[in-house]
């Protein structure tokens, strides 16, 4: 008994020793700083601090009132509480040479029970893992256990899902040829065109499930335009592009790709080509009135360039600006908008302005024995016209123009798109090189024999 009244004495005094150092002192200097700020104090005042249990009893107030705030704090901490995490990343353990794993939620709900002390170093330990063991397990459907790593004993906790339904699949591989396809391609300026694109390998290895592996059409290095580093027309860049497998509609098969990325060489140019604007008109003028000419622009900006690969250029000779005549009697404007030729990415102008002049001196001709052509025949084809291989042509308009047309200004040709072996009738068209002036077939069908090489 005594060595516990001699412990409990020696608590007390050490407790003491901390007050007076901690509260008592501190509130005497500050007493005896406020009665030095003033000259003459109050006698009552300093009396009141002159008694000895004055000090002593501010002390304890004060001593009560941090206690209890304390003792609050203490409480609350102390508290039962609960709080739920949201866990994006679930660990899975299995052999990841030879086996691939599908049904592992993405993402999983942890309620934690416990007080807030504890919820509290529970939330901030980094140290933390839901996690999925599926070491020894063969190939085929399994329920396994999501388990969570909590370091704290004083913690209960639950998992939602608590149960997940995994299915592993024996890992396969397979080689693709790869290609390469450009994305975001409306962000490269239209007069542009990447005309070499080449990568440092043509194949790669993909690995995955054999149902999935069946399911990969292609393989694709994927080039970001906007994402392409400042460039000279005409010299290499190099760009690093990303891999994806797709089936054949085009859906993404999420497959393991080896390598992952691939660098890509591209060049990009700038092909053109100046071509003419030339009116095409459909229809015919008044039966006393011929064209007598064309005035594209004012006879300024009569050309257009034009911009897009080599191949599709070459085949351009001209923008076609169309018109409709039909009944035309007098001079007329037209404000057409050009039609852009498939394959052509830019031109230089978009629209034109077509003035139609015309003139009542107007003649009528007929040109004999112009050849017809045949187009569209197939390769493994002959053909034999029956009856004639040759038409007459009318020809009308201003007397000028029409003087100086020959045979050799007329293509005349009949189409056998789509036909087989065997006899046809069809229909001779006529075009001519100069639009001002009509052109007329004196015999509009005719009969052809198609025959197999």
């Amino acid at each position: 008994m005594k060595q516990i009244m001699k412990m409990l004495k020696k608590i007390g005094i050490f407790f003491s020793k901390i007050i007076d150092k901690l509260i008592v002192m501190p509130i005497s200097k500050l007493i005896l700083l406020i009665n030095k700020k003033y000259d003459k104090p109050s006698k009552k005042f300093e009396n009141w601090l002159s008694q000895s249990n004055t000090l002593l009893f501010i002390s304890l107030i004060i001593a009560i009132f941090t206690f209890i705030i304390i003792d609050q704090k203490i409480l609350t901490f102390s508290e039962s509480s609960a709080e739920v995490l949201d866990i994006e990343q679930v660990k899975v353990l299995y052999d990841e040479d030879n086996y691939v794993v599908e049904g592992i939620p993405e993402s999983v709900d942890i309620t934690l029970i416990g007080n807030k002390a504890d919820l509290y170093i529970a939330k901030q330990s980094p140290t933390n893992e839901v996690v999925i063991d599926l070491w020894g397990l063969k190939p085929g459907t399994h329920k396994v256990d999501i388990k969570y790593d909590q370091l704290s004993s004083g913690i209960k906790y639950s998992i939602n899902p608590s149960v997940a339904t995994v299915v592993i699949y024996e890992k396969v591989s397979a080689t693709k040829t790869l290609s390469i396809d450009l994305l975001n391609q409306d962000s490269l300026d239209q007069r542009y065109i990447i005309d070499e694109m080449t990568s440092n390998t043509d194949s790669v290895v993909i690995k995955g499930a054999s149902y999935k592996i069946d399911k990969v059409a292609t393989v694709k290095a994927l080039v970001d335009v906007k994402t392409l580093p400042k460039f000279e027309l005409g010299e290499k860049i190099t760009v690093n592009a990303t891999l994806r497998a797709y089936d054949e509609a085009g859906n993404v098969v999420d497959v393991e790709i080896s390598p992952a990325n691939v660098t890509v060489d591209l060049v990009i140019n700038s092909p053109s080509k100046e071509v003419p604007i030339q009116v095409v008109p459909t229809g015919n003028v008044i039966y006393n009135m011929g064209i007598s000419n064309f005035i594209i622009n004012d006879n300024e900006k009569t050309n257009v360039t034009i911009y897009g690969p080599s191949d599709v250029l070459a085949t351009i000779e001209y923008i076609p600006a169309y018109i409709n005549i039909e009944g035309l009697s007098e001079d007329t404007q037209f404000k057409v908008d050009l039609e852009k030729p498939v394959g052509v990415k830019y031109m230089s102008v978009n629209s034109a302005t077509i003035d139609v002049k015309l003139s009542s001196d107007i003649s009528n001709a007929e040109i004999d024995d112009v050849v017809i052509n045949v187009i569209n025949k197939g390769s493994n084809y002959g053909v034999k016209p029956i009856g004639f291989d040759s038409v007459p042509i009318k020809i009308k308009g201003v007397t000028d123009i029409v003087n100086d047309i020959t045979a050799d200004d007329i293509y005349v040709y009949v189409d056998l798109k789509g036909l087989g072996v065997g006899t046809h009738e069809v229909d001779i068209i006529v075009t001519g090189n100069d639009p001002r002036v009509e052109y007329l077939s004196s015999v509009l069908k005719m009969k052809v024999e198609i025959y197999e090489n």
